[in-house]
């Protein structure tokens, strides 16, 4: 599928990279290497010499997606994580999904784990008291309700098409006009957030970001950083909000999350508790605007 160009931005994903490679050999790919040291380059020379290579520096995902869209012909770009991979025929779904909505900009898939079990991609944009629901632990007294579990669309199945806030970027069909239109990624978010900046961006603009149930792909989920990234999640809330909802608000968002992070290093489990303290400890350190200053 000629109009069609796969961005894979890997490190150290060697385990699931065959397999995501495999899923999308008839089309133009472009794997953007961030220093990975498991064998990766050495894999795909020898098993995938049609894909292109671009070695880089690590600065982030957005980074890896744009360096690769850079190249890329398009005019669509499938951004996919190289812990994910394609079921059947889920991207040339995914491709007669766009061009059936030409408004939308993004068009992400139902999202699967290891076992079948659904992987719940749709999410709603941040703000404090969504922030609340997920760090307060809110969402848990109505966790299938919009009302008190928007942030991760807790009213939404996943069975049906629909238009969303954001989708998790584990697999996006992007449009080349859209990203024309709207610019690329925001390279300041490192890891966590640029998918939802973006998203953000192109609803801004008047474009769709749509989901479909009728494409599937595999996701591993955390298997690049194994959730060692905590703090760079938090990082990312607070940025995407003192960039379109300024420093208060950010810096609402810093109190509430210390107070979160603070009660999930106290009642959650043992081997969770170093990455709360941590967090906890950077959060607590200076203003948003401040850590938002000093970078990672």
């Amino acid at each position: 599928m000629a109009d069609v160009s796969v961005v894979v931005v890997s490190l150290n994903a060697l385990p699931w990279l065959e397999t995501c490679l495999m899923g999308v050999r008839d089309h133009e790919t472009i794997l953007v290497d961030a220093g990975s040291t498991d064998g990766t380059l050495e894999l795909v020379h020898e098993r995938f010499p049609e894909v292109r290579v671009l070695e880089r520096e690590n600065r982030g995902l957005a980074a890896g997606w744009n360096a690769g869209i850079e190249v890329a012909s398009g005019p669509y770009f499938l951004l996919l994580n190289a812990d994910a991979w394609a079921v059947g025929d889920a991207l040339e779904r995914l491709v007669a999904f766009a061009d059936a909505h030409p408004r939308a900009a993004v068009v992400g898939p139902r999202l699967a784990n290891l076992d079948g079990t659904l992987q719940r991609s749709v999410r709603g944009f941040p703000t404090v008291w969504r922030l609340a629901t997920e760090y307060l632990f809110i969402r848990k007294l109505a966790p299938g309700t919009d009302a008190l579990n928007a942030f991760y669309a807790g009213g939404f199945d996943h069975a049906s098409p629909r238009e969303v806030d954001w989708l998790m970027g584990a697999c996006l069909l992007v449009r080349q006009e859209a990203v024309d239109e709207v610019g690329p990624a925001d390279e300041e978010f490192f890891l966590f957030s640029e998918e939802t900046d973006w998203c953000y961006r192109f609803h801004a603009a008047g474009w769709q970001v749509l989901f479909t149930p009728d494409a599937e792909f595999v996701h591993v989920g955390a298997a690049a950083h194994g959730g060692r990234m905590y703090r760079e999640n938090l990082r990312g809330q607070l940025r995407f909000l003192a960039k379109h909802h300024g420093l208060d608000e950010a810096e609402r968002a810093r109190r509430l999350l210390l107070a979160g992070v603070r009660a999930r290093a106290a009642f959650f489990p043992a081997e969770r508790r170093d990455a709360y303290r941590d967090a906890a400890g950077w959060l607590a350190s200076s203003s948003a605007a401040a850590l938002l200053r000093t970078g990672r």
